[in-house]
């Protein structure tokens, strides 16, 4: 939960506001996504969720608890997959379960189930340099999952893919999310994953960030059943998705617009 989060940043001799007065709430088991111009303070958002930073006022909580540091509560998938380049696939998944001290026959039925999930099978004993950047994304979101975190934060983790195994992983984390739901906060600059993924979206303003609305994704995909289609190109030729996705982008373009200098023209995205 976010209340009232502010931070700044000190640049030089100047202070910079970076987010101001931000307050929204992710729900148990919820997916929500964050979209902004770059430079929106999206991923000093999800920093303060990790703990690995603080805000100038306000406070950041996990279930009753105000964010200190980082915790085994929560785990972070970044966009650069961050993998130990000298260890397995396997031995990359079981990595916190071994700081964990979970006994060696638990961590083996642990990562067994996890290589099946995200069809790692027969990757099991391949280094990272051997994987292709979707496979290798694959081993860090196994390894995350892996841990039982209450919530999961993922910070663009498919922004460093190509396009098509972009799609693919995208379709790949809603069958995991069907089948292992968890609390998510999932930072993009793609309007339509945002869309595709998250049961609600967060729009937030050009610097200093703010929110400008919150869209409720859930019931809409409910309502016209996206889960009944297997690919995303399916969904998003959907007149429902159209309008959100359209939704969002004018949310996007009105601040972008507003912030333009006089004479200067913004394009369409």
């Amino acid at each position: 939960m976010f209340t009232n989060v502010k931070r700044s940043f000190r640049r030089r001799d100047q202070e910079v506001l970076a987010l101001d007065d931000v307050s929204f709430e992710v729900g148990e088991k919820e997916f929500v996504a964050i979209v902004g111009p770059s430079g929106c303070g999206k991923t000093t958002l999800l920093r303060m969720a990790a703990g690995l930073d603080f805000p100038t006022s306000g406070s950041v909580r996990v279930g009753d608890r105000e964010v200190s540091g980082p915790g085994p509560d929560r785990a972070v998938v970044f966009q650069q997959f961050a993998l130990f380049p000298w260890k397995t696939v396997e031995e990359n998944i079981a990595f916190g379960l071994r700081c964990r001290g979970i006994d060696a026959d638990a961590r083996s039925r642990i990562v067994a189930s996890y290589v099946e999930l995200m069809g790692l099978q027969g990757y099991e004993r391949a280094y990272p340099q051997q994987l292709s950047g979707g496979m290798q994304q694959r081993v860090a979101i196994a390894r995350s999952y892996a841990l039982d975190p209450d919530v999961l934060l993922m910070d663009e983790p498919f922004g460093a893919l190509d396009a098509q195994t972009r799609v693919v992983m995208q379709e790949e984390l809603i069958k995991l999310c069907r089948v292992n739901p968890r609390t998510a906060l999932f930072i993009t600059h793609s309007v339509e994953e945002a869309v595709y993924l998250a049961d609600r979206v967060v729009v937030l303003t050009r610097r200093p960030g703010r929110i400008r609305e919150i869209l409720d994704i859930a019931s809409v995909r409910r309502r016209e059943g996206w889960d009944t289609y297997e690919r995303i190109e399916e969904v998003m030729d959907l007149e429902s998705f159209v309008h959100l996705r359209t939704r969002i982008w004018r949310l996007l373009r009105e601040r972008q617009e507003d912030a333009a200098p006089a004479g200067i023209a913004v394009k369409s995205a």
